[in-house]
């Protein structure tokens, strides 16, 4: 698979094979990964592979605080606008509309559509939840490297054949995930991944986002 087609075959998966996935595949989706670019080659990742018993424990954990107070928690930092406006809330809109359109869940379902919400915490079940850390002494630019760093995995990942999704959600409760996995309160939780084997069964793994075209978002200057 050469890097077009990897970009165009990766999706966000929600729907996981229960099959594990052995350990030698995720150290070569992350020693490839290990190769991003970062500013002054700071390397600011630090990444927590979770399976098993610790996998279900803190899935158990998340999902039960989610419960707990019927909605998401506070990041260690802003990822979405406090106030959506124009392109963007449309967007966003039309991407979840989209999703429970496809798993049939009615607008005024409110109960569907929250046990959908829940399982974000679950990681979809997926047997390998990778958590992404970094030091608080790092600045913007950091997220930069991070993203490009994310993007990797998951390219990666589609050479092992293993399916992911890069999930915000998993961030929401960071008090909670540095406790359960021993991190200081140094390092935030940017983000979180499930990675497995996707089912290919499942409808949900048929869902696929718009995409602006070229022209939409590009000026060329000459």
């Amino acid at each position: 698979m050469d890097v077009k087609q990897a970009l165009l075959a990766r999706k966000s998966v929600r729907a996981f094979l229960d099959k594990d996935v052995p350990k030698e595949k995720i150290v070569a989706v992350l020693d490839a990964a290990r190769h991003a670019p970062s500013g002054t080659n700071a390397q600011p990742w630090k990444v927590a592979v979770v399976q098993g018993k610790k996998r279900i424990e803190l899935a158990d954990a998340m999902e039960n605080t989610f419960l707990k107070i019927r909605g998401e928690g506070k990041m260690d930092y802003q990822y979405y606008p406090v106030q959506w406006k124009g392109e963007y809330k449309r967007r966003r809109v039309e991407t979840g509309s989209q999703l429970y359109q496809e798993l049939g869940i009615e607008r005024n379902d409110k109960e569907a559509r929250f046990q959908q919400w829940q399982i974000n915490y679950r990681a979809f079940n997926a047997p390998v939840i990778l958590f992404f850390f970094l030091d608080r002494i790092m600045q913007t630019g950091s997220f930069l490297d991070y993203g490009m760093f994310y993007q990797s995995i998951m390219l990666a990942a589609l050479e092992e054949g293993l399916a992911t999704c890069p999930q915000a959600a998993l961030a929401q409760f960071p008090d909670l995930i540095r406790e359960k996995l021993g991190y200081g309160e140094e390092m935030q939780v940017v983000a979180g991944m499930a990675m497995g084997y996707e089912d290919p069964d499942a409808k949900v793994n048929s869902y696929r986002t718009s995409r602006l075209k070229v022209e939409d978002f590009t000026r060329f200057f000459e």
